[in-house]
């Protein structure tokens, strides 16, 4: 291995740069650097050469200009093994750079700002600093790329361990942390400006979206698959990816789809709300008065089939509503997961009584993916998310008219329906769901589902379902059951006999104009 001789130090990050600059330099490597990043280095008191007197070329054009060069790219891409490449660079004075730290202008970080110009984000765009990385990573055999500051220490030890070289296994990885670092920042480039290309299409012509994996889970759906996490390649993390664990062992591939469903629905509502999801889909879900009864009542939909399943809270979390969690847990059974925005430090210390919990903080449960998408074989299905829960003025189908009572549960038994798998049908009291039915193929079967879940709780309740009915006999079923209002999207050829059966129940029934399949 060949001891590393010169460096070249081009940053925009200059976090830790002049300490591992120091370092190099103590290790006796030269260092060449441009325009601010070797104006930092100097104001620390490490020694450097500038790019430009090395190439006898000024910086020019503001800076746009000042690596693009055949001395800086000669001395990347010259394989240290072919006697034609090192005689050309012994020809034109070029030397050989043995190891590159570079990061790029930070582009995502400028077009996340609510008022960035397209002339600030083009600016932006970094040139030269991708040049660098793309043709030191091409020659890794003899080059290393550094383009994150947190290598710095393990790449100095390694020197210091080797006399002054670096493994080709470390420059190999170093190398594929620089290609995944420009592809990322292409990327982030591309949807900036596609985003604002005006064009009327609502996806752009690639769906290009970096990710970068957190962890490796246990295994998959099943104990046979393996399993990652990752997290979308963004300055900030958003929704689910922003989640910090508190407590709990690591969190499962299942438990992270689960999580997913429960932030959907607890986003939706400002008052105390809570949600038991089991399969992704709901199981329970309440508003209430206070978060701790919020849980109760939802616990209460179905406790058996709550076994096992994950919560999701819409406020922090306070020691009634932990021992809420714990008495359920004491009375009912095990539970995955916790998500809520916050916990109190006397409700946290309570629930990590129990150490298979995890529990989860997040606190802008508001933040979410403009994309939502499935794979298929071989693509994507993409899609906006589901953000709608219905227009604020609901169509009155039938001579009934809803109370004030019904109005107030049809809209929120809607919201919980959303949130449930399709076919899917909610029975609602006041604030509390009652009875759900979902993820089955026929329609009167998640009424018949979510009537035997309510038992006598039917009797004076109402009735979502996600999609309209195409025959009245899941009307009927609802009617035998007590359900005294029904809220559906309406527009079916059947719409005329089932609002016909609501009116001779003297049933009231409501249009929203929305579906919400989620399957």
């Amino acid at each position: 291995m060949a001891r590393v001789q010169t460096a070249l130090i081009s940053v925009s990050d200059k976090s830790g740069i002049r300490e591992f600059a120091a370092s190099l330099a103590g290790l006796g490597v030269t260092i060449l650097s441009s325009g601010g990043t070797a104006a930092h280095l100097r104001e620390g008191g490490v020694k450097v050469t500038d790019v430009s007197d090395y190439t006898g070329f000024p910086e020019m054009m503001d800076g746009r200009v000042k690596t693009l060069h055949p001395k800086i790219h000669g001395g990347l891409l010259a394989l240290r093994d072919n006697p034609e490449h090192l005689a050309a660079a012994e020809k034109h004075g070029i030397t050989l750079i043995d190891l590159v730290a570079v990061n790029l202008y930070p582009f995502e970080q400028t077009v996340a700002k609510p008022d960035v110009s397209l002339m600030d984000a083009i600016e932006n765009i970094d040139i030269g600093g991708p040049s660098m990385v793309r043709s030191a990573a091409k020659n890794y055999r003899s080059v290393a790329i550094i383009v994150d500051p947190a290598r710095y220490q393990a790449v100095l030890e390694e020197m210091r361990e080797k006399e002054g070289a670096i493994s080709e296994a470390t420059r190999a990885q170093l190398a594929l942390d620089a290609f995944a670092h420009t592809a990322c920042y292409d990327a982030a480039i591309y949807s900036y400006l596609a985003s604002r290309a005006g064009d009327g299409d609502a996806f752009p012509g690639f769906f290009l979206q970096p990710y970068q994996r957190v962890s490796e889970l246990r295994y998959g759906e099943n104990p046979h698959q393996q399993a990652a996490f990752y997290r979308r390649s963004l300055p900030n993390p958003i929704g689910l990816a922003a989640a910090r664990q508190l407590h709990g062992k690591a969190l499962s591939f299942n438990n992270y789809l689960d999580l997913e469903a429960v932030l959907g629905f607890v986003r939706e509502f400002e008052g105390p709300a809570a949600i038991v999801v089991k399969h992704t889909s709901a199981c329970g879900a309440a508003v209430g008065r206070s978060l701790a009864d919020a849980y109760r009542d939802a616990l209460a939909t179905d406790p058996l089939s709550a076994f096992g399943g994950i919560i999701g809270l819409n406020q922090r979390v306070d020691p009634e509503t932990a021992q809420a969690i714990l008495d359920g847990i004491e009375r009912h059974g095990f539970m995955e997961c916790v998500l809520a925005p916050g916990y109190d430090p006397a409700a946290l210390e309570a629930l990590k009584q129990k150490k298979n919990l995890r529990l989860l903080e997040l606190p802008d449960l508001a933040s979410a993916d403009p994309w939502a998408f499935k794979h298929v074989s071989g693509g994507l299905v993409v899609q906006s998310p589901d953000m709608g829960t219905g227009p604020p003025e609901l169509k009155v189908a039938t001579k009934r008219v809803p109370t004030a009572g019904e109005d107030a549960a049809l809209r929120f038994a809607w919201t919980v329906c959303k949130h449930t798998k399709s076919n899917a049908i909610v029975i609602a009291r006041e604030g509390t769901a009652v009875g759900i039915g979902g993820g089955v193929t026929s329609r009167v079967d998640a009424v018949n589902l979510a009537v035997e879940k309510a038992g006598d709780r039917a009797r004076g309740a109402v009735l979502a379902s996600d999609a309209f009915f195409p025959k009245p006999d899941a009307v009927d079923a609802a009617a035998r059951a007590g359900v005294t209002a029904i809220i559906q999207p309406g527009g079916s050829l059947g719409d005329e006999e089932a609002v016909a059966m609501c009116d001779s129940r003297d049933m009231a029934m409501v249009f929203t104009g929305v579906r919400h399949f989620r399957h």
